[in-house]
Order: structure tokens, then sequence, then C-alpha cells
């Protein structure tokens, strides 16, 4: 696939949904990502993209936030006594 072909149909990975995503106290570098180790101005998934011609492969989507209806509690996947 070339490159031209890529940016035509690529669509941003959404960094804040991953969960290597981090803000940093960098002001200068205020986004991180932590999958592949560095701080950037830009969104992490923009330059992989820019990097590598690919979107990011690490994307990992967060854990889910716990609903108000659960109580606030993530449902556990064992028994505990």
């Amino acid at each position: 696939m070339s490159m031209a072909n890529s940016e035509s149909t690529f669509e941003p990975v959404d960094c804040f949904k991953c969960r290597y995503f981090y803000i940093t106290w960098d002001q200068s570098q205020p986004k991180g990502c932590k999958a592949f180790g560095f701080k950037t101005k830009k969104l992490p998934s923009l330059v992989v993209f820019e990097s590598s011609g690919e979107k990011c492969l690490k994307f990992t989507p967060k854990d889910p936030e716990p609903t108000p209806s659960s109580g606030g509690r993530r449902k556990k996947d064992g028994w505990i006594a």
C-alpha cells in the first residue's frame, strides 16, 4: 500500500481511549505513549503513523468505567471469600 493511498483513508486512533496513553508533566511534550515509550506534542497515534505509515498497532482499549447501576464496582471474574 502506498503512503499516498494510506493518507487518504487514514483515521487516527483515539489515544484517549487507549490504556497506554498518558498525560505528562512536561509542558513542551504533554502527551505520551507507554507502549512505545515516547512523549510528544501531537497525539501519539499521529506520530506513529507519520513514522511508519501504519496505524498504531499497540492500541489497547482501556477497561470500561464502572456504571452507576453497578454501585460503582467493577464485576469480578471470580469468586472471592
